[in-house]
């Protein structure tokens, strides 16, 4: 693999710092720090991604039929990159351009297509995702949340948990479960993927207070909610099809290593005017803390050069998802060592990663299932069938 950047790229890459050093508003490190969930950060990323979106920078990885530039997938990770490493102004709708408009431009219907894609292009809709349950966690083949057919549609009723952005979504992407006797399939077949609108009768909506930012998660509970036909994403049946290409783009589409270097140089910096970077426990510690980023990149590298070679996804992902979770707490730990005080408010970008590294393990499915995954996927060790 060639690891530098041609003249194109780079020029990419410098459009987009030039206008994160033009926009980002001087008070930026403290708004951030309330995490991408927050009233002031969604305000904020509605004016940042329109500004996205007339500049040709929100998705020029989309294809021109729906409204991008047909850039090449790199350009798409060096833009998550950028955004990340700056404390992602772009809030929750990183998902839309990751792997929301992605799989809708796959799987979906001309009339969502049509619904659903105009309001992501312009840099205005905010969706959440109802995969994770109170008794399933990350194992989605366990969800119970049900959906039963009706006429016209489907009634939704269960509860979701750790929802990120659910306060402020527009638009729900849910797997429910058609229940035994309800007619179709069993198993994973059972399950069905709807778009479902968050400001429909029956659904309630908990914020769950934590460290990793405001309003980031959420309980969602589903009343016998109604959810049209037309809203159903596939057929009844797919949805495990479409779950797994909706992972594949969302496990590596957040750039928290280039987010954990670009803070430990930042951390290195202030050792450095503190006049204890001489210290060879602490540059010992760096070294190693950088290694774990950069590993985590290489290995993410490889799963953008599978699709930019338009490769069939594999289990490639897991082991670098587990890689930048590595990443992010490798530099948590030498900085909560050596910087504490960051942690009290002497440093709201350190802050923040604090943050972003408790979530690293839980997001994109925990770290566990990763490990599961990458065992009997990519190792081919024994074991019962990996579920997500």
């Amino acid at each position: 693999m060639e690891f530098g950047w041609n003249p194109e790229e780079q020029a990419h890459r410098t459009s987009i710092r030039a206008l994160l050093a033009e926009t980002l508003p001087p008070n930026w490190e403290e708004v951030s720090v309330h995490g991408p969930g927050s009233d002031a950060q969604t305000a904020y990323s509605k004016q940042f991604c329109a500004l996205l979106a007339e500049r040709g920078l929100l998705i020029p990885h989309w294809p021109a039929a729906h409204g991008g530039e047909d850039a090449p997938v790199w350009h798409q990770f060096i833009l998550g990159e950028e955004m990340w490493a700056a404390g992602e102004p772009r809030g929750a709708q990183y998902m839309n351009v990751n792997w929301v408009g992605p799989v809708l431009m796959r799987f979906g219907s001309p009339a969502q297509l049509e619904k659903h894609l105009p309001p992501v292009r312009r840099g205005e809709s905010i969706w959440c995702q109802g995969f994770s349950e109170p008794s399933a966690g990350s194992d989605l083949a366990a969800l119970r949340t049900t959906a039963t057919p009706v006429e016209g549609g489907y009634r939704v009723s269960g509860a979701k948990i750790w929802t990120s952005y659910a306060g402020k979504a527009d638009t729900c992407f849910l797997l429910a479960r058609i229940p035994a006797g309800a007619g179709g399939a069993s198993g994973k077949a059972a399950i069905v993927i709807l778009l479902t609108d968050m400001r429909s009768e029956g659904i309630q909506v908990k914020p769950i207070p934590s460290l990793i930012g405001e309003g980031d998660i959420h309980e969602v509970f589903f009343d016998e909610v109604f959810v049209p036909a037309a809203d159903r994403l596939g057929a009844e049946g797919q949805a495990w099809e479409i779950i797994n290409f909706a992972l594949q783009n969302e496990r590596v589409g957040i750039a928290r290593y280039e987010f954990s270097a670009r803070t430990l140089d930042r951390a290195v910096a202030r050792l450095k005017a503190e006049k204890r970077w001489d210290d060879p426990v602490i540059r010992d510690r760096a070294a190693r803390a950088l290694m774990l980023c950069e590993a985590a990149r290489m290995l993410v590298y490889r799963v953008v050069d599978g699709k930019a070679r338009d490769l069939p996804p594999d289990a490639f992902a897991s082991v670098a998802r587990w890689a930048v979770v590595q990443a992010d707490n490798g530099v948590n730990d030498f900085m909560t060592e050596f910087l504490p005080d960051g942690l009290l408010g002497a440093d709201p970008v350190q802050q923040a990663h604090h943050q972003r590294a408790i979530a690293a393990g839980i997001a994109s499915g925990a770290a566990e299932i990763q490990l599961n995954l990458i065992a009997r996927r990519w190792l081919g060790l024994p074991g019962e069938p990996a579920r997500l």
